[in-house]
């Protein structure tokens, strides 16, 4: 994948240097990290393959009509930039827009704290003081891994490169290898149909796809790659291109090492590997070298994940300092024109949910969940201001039937989601209104409309109710 160079050009700058591939490149590259590693476990854990294929068609179909929505704003609206914080506030107000950008960033960043447990956890296979990525020693590795790219991205992008180049590759090339001698020497017709039915402990059907759902909103977390780099395109109608072709292309690889794992083990055996899942199916269907090229692959490709996804949750802060809805400090470039402020504040988020994520009692779910609890709010929000448009030019039935099962969808989400990530969620949006606060004070403008007060009060009353669930045990990390 290679990446924008967003701390080598001036914000603004009228030199647009993406073409369709390359941005098709980033929202494959952006897919593409840890959670892909994760899916053998993840779904056996939840579901047997009538659940997954349900879930992979639901989930599939979700994300392909919000694909859509971001390929026709792509063009309908292209004086808006910055994909998701820009939709949201051209839809919704300036508030609901900062908590579409402020949910986006943290979403990023914790989504990193998954890099660095899931890093952790492949190299405590051969190093146990590294455990499952829940120690002191993943606790030291993902520190030193954080401050050691916060360096190599301050000295400017085009310095990280070469790590793109390599991870490009190291994303590809272990997946491949895992769907073909999977699909050509490792797959068991009889074992596959052994996992038909998930286990009736499991739930109904549609208790079983639910409990999926957060796990595939973190692996297609990314999908909005090219439209947050839209002011880099050199045409507008590439972007909603690159969103449609690249989540057609990673779905395919997601629904294939899914479904192929249920042919090399037993469901209930499958829910119990160690993450990443992947290297444990491969090493059961070839020997221990499966496991190695998977742990070597995982490791430089997240890596690499880790440096794009930081230069996503950089550029989404930054351009919402930009905009005036972030305290202005944060609306700083070093003369390498890095926003060197708003990356110092991703990289003391993300320490900070590392800490906490090592407190779960699963560091590796507690992070992907919550990743995708933080990021359902901006898809909704995409989805219902896609929706609005398409409402505004009724002539167009395709784009409004994609915006409505968007919406729809992503409504969904919120109630699979559950009770305590709901909460979880609050806590976390709902102290980012005195950012916004301070922000819109600092800049003399009024603070909230009567609607948004409103909107304030109940956010408030649902992170306090969630901080008092966590101290009385109703509700646990």
């Amino acid at each position: 994948m290679t990446q924008p160079d967003i701390a080598t050009e001036p914000a603004g700058h009228s030199r647009r240097p993406l073409s369709a591939p390359v941005l098709t490149a980033m929202v494959v590259g952006t897919m593409v990290g840890a959670g892909v590693y994760s899916l053998p476990s993840s779904f056996a854990a939840s579901t047997g393959v009538y659940g997954a294929l349900v879930a992979w068609a639901v989930a599939g179909g979700g994300m392909l009509a919000l694909a859509f929505v971001f390929q026709r704003l792509a063009t309908a609206r292209p004086d808006l930039d910055s994909g998701i914080f820009a939709y949201a506030k051209a839809g919704f107000g300036d508030y609901v827009g900062f908590l579409s950008g402020f949910g986006y960033w943290t979403s990023a960043c914790v989504a990193n704290v998954t890099y660095w447990v899931l890093i952790a956890s492949t190299v405590g296979t051969i190093a146990p003081v590294f455990g499952e990525g829940d120690t002191v020693a993943a606790l030291v590795l993902g520190t030193a891994g954080i401050w050691t790219f916060h360096l190599i991205i301050q000295r400017g992008v085009r310095r990280a490169t070469l790590i793109n180049g390599i991870a490009t590759v190291a994303k590809l090339v272990p997946l491949a290898l895992f769907i073909v001698v999977i699909a050509f020497s490792g797959f068991s017709w009889d074992t596959f149909t052994d996992n038909l039915a998930g286990d009736p402990s499991l739930g109904s059907l549609g208790d079983q796809v639910r409990s999926t759902m957060l796990v595939t909103v973190f692996v297609f977390i990314g999908i909005e790659g090219a439209s947050v780099y839209s002011r880099w395109a050199k045409r507008r109608e590439d972007v909603g291109r690159a969103t449609v072709m690249g989540f057609l292309s990673v779905l395919a690889i997601f629904v294939a090492v899914t479904m192929l794992s249920y042919g090399v083990l037993p469901r209930a055996e499958l829910a119990e590997l160690r993450q990443p899942s992947a290297a444990g199916v491969l090493e059961a269907a070839v020997g221990t070298w499966g496991a190695w090229a998977i742990g070597i692959g995982l490791i430089v490709s997240v890596l690499g994940a880790y440096l794009a996804w930081s230069l996503l949750a950089v550029e989404s802060l930054f351009m919402t300092a930009r905009s005036g809805d972030a305290p202005r400090f944060l609306d700083h470039t070093s003369a390498r024109s890095v926003p060197t402020r708003a990356l110092l504040a991703t990289s003391l988020v993300t320490q900070l949910f590392l800490l906490v994520a090592l407190t779960a009692e699963s560091a590796f779910d507690f992070s992907l969940e919550l990743t995708s609890a933080l990021a359902i709010l901006p898809y909704l929000l995409t989805a219902g201001f896609g929706l609005k448009v398409a409402l505004g030019d009724r002539r167009l039935a395709g784009p409004l039937a994609a915006a409505a099962v968007a919406t729809v969808y992503a409504i969904y989400l919120v109630y699979a989601m559950g009770t305590t990530y709901v909460l979880l969620a609050l806590i976390i949006y709902a102290p980012a209104s005195a950012i916004y606060a301070y922000a819109r004070r600092e800049r003399g403008k009024r603070v909230f409309t009567a609607a948004e007060a409103i909107l304030c009060a109940l956010a408030t009353a649902g992170a306090v109710l969630g901080v008092v669930a966590l101290v009385a045990g109703w509700v646990s990390l």
